[in-house]
């Protein structure tokens, strides 16, 4: 079990039951939960935007995409982007890079999750490496994490 130190010290702490789901390196959220056999809508898909100075987790199903517009609607600017790779690196220092867990809160980072991901009975998560991930009840990562739960999914483009 190599899960990122910060969020295993967390769970542990918080007395919190969860299950380590050990899988081949990957690194898309939707071949994870192929891989796991796991429903898309279960897997959780971290994404950081920068919102103005400050950064921000998004997370949402594997299967959607962050819509930045919709996104835009909850910040008192237009000044929304995604963070660059080399952002992420420096906030997630114990993490593999793309890897990071949905616990912003443990990094200093607000949480907000798409309604889509919050109506499930449990969420699946990378858990800061590309070759673990945890699943747990979706009501104890919401008590442990205390998300702003909001709408900001669009589908991905279909490829014909």
């Amino acid at each position: 079990m190599s899960i990122a130190p910060t969020l295993n010290a967390y769970l542990d702490h918080e007395h919190v039951h969860y299950d380590v789901l050990p899988h081949p390196k990957a690194f898309r959220a939707a071949e994870i939960a192929h891989t796991l056999r796991t429903s898309e809508k279960e897997m959780a898909k971290v994404v950081i935007v920068k919102v103005d100075e400050q950064f921000v987790m998004a997370v949402l199903t594997a299967s959607w995409n962050v819509d930045l517009h919709r996104l835009r609607a909850f910040f008192p600017t237009h000044h929304v982007r995604l963070a660059s790779e080399t952002e992420i690196a420096g906030l997630f220092p114990d993490c593999e890079v793309g890897a990071m867990p949905p616990f912003g809160t443990l990094y200093g980072l607000p949480v907000y999750v798409d309604r889509s991901l919050a109506e499930g009975k449990e969420i699946v998560f990378q858990a800061g490496t590309h070759s673990d991930a945890i699943r747990m009840r979706y009501m104890d990562f919401s008590a442990l994490v205390f998300p702003v739960i909001a709408e900001f999914h669009r589908s991905p483009a279909k490829v014909w």
